[in-house]
């Protein structure tokens, strides 16, 4: 049955949007295009096609800079759009549902909540979610108990590690590392082993693609810029390589993922070597990751299988189940 709420988890590279009356959710690239000082160009993954390619006029970018909105007028105008889009054109009255990292101040998570006031999708309601616990609900745990849950959520520009139990976060970090630092790091490293200059989007497809080859041994195929002749050439990338460029930027992740172990209190911390630890988001994609982790710390890791969607899963069950209703607050009660 149908319900007249949506859920939104703001990612630094994706918007989701889960629609209650049809049970359904989207996933568009969370940037604009402004073509001037103000003319809507384009949105969502419209804008992402002209990422690095659109001329000086147009302006593309994304609202949210590692986690939290840094452009609140353009991410008004996103959230407008895409709520329309859902209801094709009809916006009605509705509740709102919107996750929001932990670790972040009260001004930025009061933005959060304002942006859904403020963006005229005629909000009846607004509450907040913390994003680790609508990731652990998403991954079907029930963090009602008291058993601690070791959540990792690596998105584009920040990873979030959250100790939960009870319904609450124990302990938290957010750190600005993630997929956009693996894509930086690949570049930096065609760039110095074969004189390759590449874009974004490149990195982004090579650091995918590794999944792909890493049992074939292949090389993959990129295109870019020489920088000895300054012209469009393709070239065959060793995978290896590629890994071993991201290495230091997984290393800076496990060594945070071990601060907060250390700070797990003894009764929490059985629980965590029983169940192990959670990993989700974009990032946990990544070719060797969870076996890193595992390794370094000598817990399992349970990896999301749908990484890209738990937090929006998570909104589904707590917007849905009154058994979670309590894990929604207002701004009033986050305070």
């Amino acid at each position: 049955m149908g319900i007249n709420a949506y859920g939104i988890d703001l990612g630094s590279s994706n918007i989701r949007i889960y629609n209650g009356n049809d049970d359904s959710y989207m996933m568009e690239k969370n940037m604009i295009a402004v073509e001037g000082k103000d003319t809507l160009f384009a949105y969502g993954d419209s804008a992402f096609d002209m990422y690095e390619k659109a001329p000086d006029n147009i302006t593309v970018s994304y609202p949210v800079v590692n986690g939290v909105i840094a452009d609140i007028r353009n991410m008004d105008t996103l959230v407008h759009y895409f709520i329309n889009d859902l209801c094709k054109g009809s916006i009605k009255p509705a509740d709102y549902y919107i996750a929001v990292p932990n670790d972040v101040t009260e001004v930025e998570r009061r933005a959060f909540y304002d942006l859904v006031l403020d963006s005229n999708v005629k909000a009846r309601n607004v509450y907040i979610v913390e994003k680790a616990v609508a990731d652990a609900v998403g991954m079907d745990i029930d963090v009602k108990t008291s058993q601690g849950v070791f959540m990792i959520d690596i998105g584009y520009q920040t990873t979030e590690i959250s100790l939960l139990s009870l319904g609450g976060i124990v302990a938290s970090r957010l750190i600005k590392v993630g997929g956009q630092k693996f894509d930086d790091a690949i570049k930096g490293a065609v760039r110095k082993e074969y004189n390759l200059f590449i874009g974004n989007k490149t990195a982004e497809k090579l650091k995918v693609a590794m999944r792909d080859v890493q049992h074939t041994n292949q090389s993959a195929i990129v295109y870019g810029r020489d920088i000895v002749m300054g012209l469009p050439v393709e070239k065959e990338i060793d995978t290896e390589i590629v890994f071993e460029s991201m290495r230091e930027t997984i290393s800076s992740i496990i060594d945070s993922i071990k601060q907060i172990l250390e700070r797990t209190p003894p009764e929490l911390g059985a629980d965590i070597y029983h169940n192990g630890i959670y990993l989700t988001g974009g990032g946990s994609q990544l070719v060797h990751l969870a076996d890193m982790i595992a390794d370094a710390t000598g817990l399992i890791v349970n990896v999301s299988e749908e990484p890209v969607a738990t937090v929006i899963r998570g909104l589904n069950c707590i917007m849905r189940e009154k058994r979670f209703a309590s894990l929604a607050r207002s701004i009033e009660e986050t305070k």
